[in-house]
């Protein structure tokens, strides 16, 4: 597999990510880049995992909320993202890869258990799966703007016009499609931080073709495993709260079917976050530190 490796002078001096990398090896030969904020913090564990076309800098802001509460915080860089590596190729990306290196980071490499899981945007798509297939590894879930489709549901044309987007821009503006999908105004640098991962466009092969991968039709490839993962996820147990915005016309509408297919969501205190985007961990970071660390038990 021919990937590129992003020089590490790309994310020298960025805006609020004075952060350690870590790295293990993935299948593939792939070597995936986590954070692992306040490892000795007895608050509990925390999992951060992100989205399209979005890298672990999209919770600089949320992380020293969550260490100062007591938490140990994880982020990874999904392959493709951030400091992650990135196969060129975009048939060397497929919705079971991405599942698989997150589970080989978390499970295999890391073996954690007892994980309070935040997902957003792919994050759900890849942390729900992980969720059906292995709950006895997780205390909790928060799910922010996300769903697990499985192509019998009509995505609507907010998806379908970002599609096309990715398909066809060129370049692909990384920065600015995160602009776009955020209410609060960021800065120059902010909007560079989201794009120092790319280089140029031989490195957004994954962000390019993440799209794509959403099961939206019946007969999509990932469309049996996500079917079967639902199977499980309507018994499951483990505590689940939806922390979702009032301006994401993606998943707008997803939080009331995760509330009333997954027993574990009954009876908590779910939310809609005024002002919040696409990529509410932009626009809304305290109240989502706050909504965290309530239903953690910090």
């Amino acid at each position: 597999m021919q990937f590129l490796r992003t020089p590490a002078s790309r994310f020298a001096n960025l805006p609020g990510y004075d952060f350690t990398p870590h790295y293990v090896e993935v299948s593939g030969g792939l070597r995936m880049h986590y954070l692992d904020e306040n490892p000795a913090g007895t608050a509990g564990l925390i999992v951060c995992l992100h989205g399209e076309p979005s890298w672990s800098y999209l919770y600089r802001k949320m992380i020293p909320g969550l260490t100062a509460a007591g938490f140990r915080v994880i982020a990874p860089d999904l392959i493709g993202f951030g400091r992650s590596d990135k196969p060129v190729q975009e048939k060397d990306y497929s919705y079971g890869w991405h599942v698989n290196w997150v589970k080989e980071l978390l499970f295999d490499r890391l073996d954690l258990t007892q994980i309070n899981l935040f997902v957003q945007d792919w994050g759900g798509l890849i942390g729900l799966r992980l969720l059906a297939d292995n709950p006895a590894r997780f205390a909790r879930v928060i799910a922010a703007n996300t769903f697990l489709p499985t192509g019998d549901q009509d995505l609507g044309p907010a998806f379908a016009r970002w599609k096309t987007m990715a398909r066809t821009m060129n370049p692909f503006p990384v920065g600015d499609l995160l602009q776009l999908g955020t209410v609060t105004k960021l800065t120059p640098a902010e909007v560079a931080a989201y794009d120092a991962p790319f280089p140029d466009e031989t490195y957004k092969a994954g962000a390019r073709c993440f799209p794509e991968l959403v099961p939206a039709t019946p007969n999509d490839p990932a469309a049996p495993a996500n079917r079967a993962a639902w199977l499980r996820l309507v018994e499951l147990k483990v505590p689940f709260l939806t922390l979702f915005s009032d301006n994401d016309p993606i998943t707008a509408g997803a939080e009331k079917i995760l509330q009333q297919k997954i027993p574990g969501a009954q009876g908590k205190r779910h939310k809609i976050m005024a002002g919040g985007g696409h990529f509410l961990q932009e626009d809304c970071a305290g109240e989502l530190v706050q909504e965290i660390c309530a239903f953690c038990g910090s």
